[in-house]
């Protein structure tokens, strides 16, 4: 029994010792494969994006989870292009077209401005010879539906109106209109078409012989836009012109370039771009400009970046134009936008520009700088945007024009009268209707009280007719922001007043035909950058 008991016992040890042996063969065995494919996944780890490769391989491969590369690709390509610099992108497919837009100069839509008022779509202008206008919309006109969803009364933020409106031009998007004085609603089908987006929108006659452009951004379009614009206004007798770029962030550099030329004598330099191997490349003028004799000014603020720079410091370069406001944004940096075959792309910084004195304007940055989009902030924290003597330049960074003027680079341009951001009109009455958006409600319903008349406002001279003639304007907002809750203040009303007639003949100048030109029209008179280019040329304005 006792030998019995002994084999009983060994058998299973046995057993047992074979398993575990076979479970190391096996896993020595499934090791080795295992190694020799992740040698063959490495291949060249050591060359340029090999370890990246490397290590997604293994987690398409490896990982305990079943892992989209795709989507790991996709949320590592943002952080890959913030890395290198602060401008350059990674920009997916889905939001290409949308960004491009503005650059490209045009989308298919239904050609319509319009805003929400409380909750509900008005339309404040329509585009003349558009698909709405052909399809019967009206100035005025309040969008209920949109093909199949009800639009007002729901609050939708403007984007997802936008998107619903938008689509392929040729297709076809119903929508159900609320006219003043029809008592139904007015069904009405629109055939999407393409749509231009203004890059110059706002063109006026100042004075008897100063001309005023408002640029907004550089499309492929900009520089043939500013010619018309100029062309209308010499025209009627323009001698003198204030081009503002205020708030322009820039776009295609070709632009600047080609608008610079215009004002530029035979032979300056207008500006240059350095590579990483040193490279440059050299752009001049032609001399065959249309306006080389017009007395210029150009308009800047801590928001006119990029493209807005080149030009501004073409021209500050050259001793051709004053420039008027606060120091520009400070970008001197060059990007190239490079496809992927799906449809996504990366804006890839490739070059320096600097200006004809030498001046690189790139203001300091380093990899992966967390602190550089609140550079605007901290100007305002540091008084720089009220007082000229907040802003400090380095000495290795000056640099002199032909005409003797000293520029600095380093950081944006720094116009050559400064002009600080005056707040001392902005009353708490004032802050109050605005804030609230009475002040901009009160214009929307004054526009529907007179839309005939509003419609037919399609010069300055006939709104400044329309408005000059209404000498309650102002009492009648007050009484209506006291029926929205704001009481009247006598003495803060009394010191806001200018501003508040200007904004109040402004807004609703945005809402006749004219729109922005309705708007900078009206508003010039409490535009202290505007006044100041009128004191450099000598030109009185009204009050």
């Amino acid at each position: 029994m006792e030998k019995n008991s002994k084999r009983s016992v060994r058998t299973p040890v046995l057993l047992s010792a074979a398993l575990v042996l076979g479970v190391l063969i096996g896993l020595f065995a499934g090791r080795n494969s295992v190694d020799r494919m992740l040698r063959s996944l490495a291949g060249d780890s050591d060359a340029p994006g090999g370890k990246l490769d490397y290590a997604l391989s293994l987690i398409d491969r490896y990982y305990v989870d079943p892992v989209s590369t795709d989507s790991l690709v996709e949320a590592l390509l943002p952080d890959l292009m913030w890395y290198l610099d602060p401008h350059s992108v990674y920009i997916p497919a889905a939001e290409l077209a949308e960004i491009n837009m503005p650059l490209e100069g045009e989308f298919d839509g239904i050609g319509v401005t319009f805003n929400m008022s409380t909750d509900t779509v008005v339309v404040l202008n329509v585009i003349p010879q558009g698909p709405s206008q052909k399809a019967g919309v009206q100035n005025g006109d309040r969008i209920i539906r949109i093909d199949d969803s009800l639009v007002a009364g729901r609050k939708l933020p403007m984007d997802d109106v936008m998107r619903m409106l938008r689509g392929p031009r040729g297709t076809e998007v119903d929508v159900q209109i609320q006219r003043k004085g029809i008592g139904e609603l007015i069904p009405i089908t629109i055939v999407r078409d393409k749509i231009p987006v203004k890059s110059v929108d706002a063109a006026y006659m100042l004075t008897s012989d100063v001309g005023f452009v408002r640029i907004t951004t550089f499309s492929q379009h900009t520089h043939e836009e500013m010619l018309r614009a100029l062309a209308g206004l010499h025209a009627q007798g323009m001698r003198k012109l204030i081009i503002d770029l205020r708030g322009n962030t820039g776009g295609y550099m070709g632009q600047p370039i080609l608008m610079a030329n215009e004002f530029l004598p035979e032979g300056r330099l207008i500006v240059y771009t350095e590579d990483r191997d040193g490279e440059q490349v050299r752009e001049y003028s032609d001399g065959k400009g249309t306006y080389r004799d017009v007395e210029l000014a150009v308009l800047i603020d801590e928001n006119s970046a990029s493209s807005s720079e080149i030009f501004a410091g073409a021209l500050q370069d050259n001793d051709r134009a004053t420039i008027i406001g606060r120091r520009s944004y400070g970008k001197g940096l060059v990007q190239q936008q490079i496809p992927f075959a799906d449809g996504s792309a990366i804006r890839l910084t490739t070059a320096r520009y600097y200006t004809p004195t030498g001046r690189s304007i790139q203001k300091p940055y380093t990899a992966a700088d967390s602190d550089y989009g609140a550079d605007i902030y901290n100007r305002y924290m540091h008084h720089e945007l009220f007082s000229a003597d907040s802003i400090h330049f380095d000495d290795s960074l000056k640099f002199v024009t032909p005409g003797g003027k000293t520029v600095y680079g380093g950081g944006g341009i720094m116009p050559d009268l400064f002009v600080p951001l005056d707040t001392t009109e902005m009353t708490h009455y004032y802050m109050e209707v605005a804030g609230r958006n009475i002040l901009y409600r009160y214009t929307m319903e004054y526009a529907d009280r007179y839309r005939e008349k509003i419609n037919g406002a399609t010069t300055v001279a006939r709104l400044d007719s329309l408005l000059d003639a209404d000498t309650d304007l102002l009492d009648d907002f007050v009484r209506y922001a006291g029926r929205q809750g704001v009481a009247p203040a006598p003495s803060q009303i009394r010191r806001s007043e200018r501003l508040l007639r200007a904004l109040l003949r402004a807004y609703i100048g945005r809402n006749t035909p004219l729109e922005e030109t309705g708007f900078y029209s009206n508003y010039y008179v409490v535009d202290d950058p505007v006044l100041k280019a009128l004191e450099v040329f000598g030109e009185p304005y009204r009050e």
